[in-house]
């Protein structure tokens, strides 16, 4: 569907499925997200992209590598969650990736990847979202032409207050 130079962002498939499901396992993947996923939270992660992309025609797509057909997480846009002042409603851009891959450029080529054709279908601004200490994604942010929007931080509605990944940073971009 998208195509970088070592990426395939793409509709999800069944055999995504095992190896998403062991992303949700990893604790160092899970650490700003959640707690771990048994397989069907990670199944059912996949039924809501998969929904989301028949009536949207966009998700968090599955993610691939080019050189071996690989399965290594997943990158797009989904609509922000609604009730939150500022972001509800715009396009949120993000990504989780396998471990294995972490610190090779593929979160940046995937997110510059999925910026562009979000402009390319006309959004005006995209946002993107996610807890103080996920320097890494932040750094991602930045890479990718995203500003900070202190202004747009906000607690996630659906944590309990004392949960530490309650809090979140904002970060948004226009064409």
């Amino acid at each position: 569907m998208i195509e970088t130079t070592r990426l395939i962002l793409r509709p999800w498939r069944d055999d995504d499925r095992a190896p998403f499901a062991a992303m949700g396992q990893d604790a160092e993947v899970m650490r700003h997200l959640g707690p771990l996923l048994d397989r069907a939270g990670s199944d059912a992660i996949v039924d809501r992209l998969i929904a989301m992309q028949a009536v949207l025609g966009h998700c968090f797509w599955a993610l691939e590598r080019r050189d071996n057909g690989a399965f290594i997480g997943f990158c797009g846009l989904k609509m922000a969650p609604l009730g939150i002042a500022g972001l509800s409603g715009v396009p949120a851009i993000g990504w989780r990736l396998a471990r294995a891959v972490w610190g090779q450029g593929f979160a940046s080529e995937a997110a510059q990847a999925s910026l562009d054709w979000g402009w390319r279908q006309g959004f005006g601004r995209i946002v993107s979202m996610t807890v103080p200490a996920n320097v890494r994604s932040q750094a991602v942010m930045t890479r990718i032409g995203m500003r900070r929007r202190a202004d747009l931080d906000f607690d996630h509605p659906n944590l309990a207050e004392g949960n530490p990944l309650r809090p979140h940073v904002a970060f948004d971009i226009t064409p």
